[in-house]
């Protein structure tokens, strides 16, 4: 069948090298979020608001922090629709700890990515009077006496009386987010959180994208799997 002068003539106006570097362009971005996120994700992400599941997170928990040469063996949390996060974790130094308390701040943008947590309850499982001096000090002061928490070299935590601060800035800095560009910004800088709100078995986190909606869109349709 032959085409239409005017779509042959439109073909014969294309610049089909700036085609080219487009996809070229955009291919890598494309990887990444495919490597990231799945296709519901990434809708959710970009609508605004994403739930993720304790399952998913107690996995990347254990991944992260757990091994032959940590001194964490096991850690899960478990959310309540009350606002309590439970921790709950198995240490090679004093054993088993539980925690209870909720988040204060979820942040991640340009220049910081951390998370606050208020610690309510606490108790050391494998000491009796050591459990009951712990549930009455500060972590502060418990970090004074035993030493300081540290989860690991990439992980700065500080600790301000029961508070718990975790900065997640120097691991994300080493993803491909950090390392991938779009027009001449990081992906990692274009997604911003800006809280994290607990549910009974889930945590909703409050998104951000920087980015326009045919760009949105282009990515949402590139990661269909």
């Amino acid at each position: 069948m032959d085409l239409p002068p005017a779509i042959i003539e439109a073909a014969a106006n294309i610049d089909w090298g700036q085609v080219s570097q487009a996809v070229e362009d955009y291919e890598p971005v494309i990887r990444v979020v495919q490597q990231t996120w799945s296709h519901e994700s990434l809708v959710d992400i970009l609508n605004g608001s994403i739930a993720v599941p304790d399952s998913v997170i107690n996995d990347a928990l254990t991944e992260r922090l757990t091994g032959e040469d940590r001194n964490i063996t096991s850690v899960a949390i478990a959310s309540h629709e009350n606002g309590r996060i439970e921790i709950k974790a198995t240490t090679k130094s004093i054993g088993r700890i539980e925690l209870s308390g909720y988040i204060e701040e979820m942040v991640h943008n340009q220049n910081n990515t951390y998370i606050t947590y208020r610690v309510k309850e606490r108790a050391l499982k494998d000491h009796g009077l050591g459990s009951w001096f712990f549930s009455r000090l500060s972590l502060s002061m418990v970090q004074n006496l035993f030493g300081k928490i540290v989860l690991s070299d990439d992980l700065p935590t500080k600790i301000d009386g029961n508070r718990v601060t975790v900065d997640f800035r120097q691991t994300l800095e080493k993803s491909d987010l950090a390392a991938t560009q779009l027009h001449g910004h990081r992906l990692l800088d274009m997604f911003s959180i800006e809280s994290a709100t607990p549910h009974e078995g889930y945590i909703t986190f409050k998104t951000k994208v920087d980015l326009p909606d045919d760009i949105k869109q282009m990515i949402i349709n590139a990661v269909i799997r």
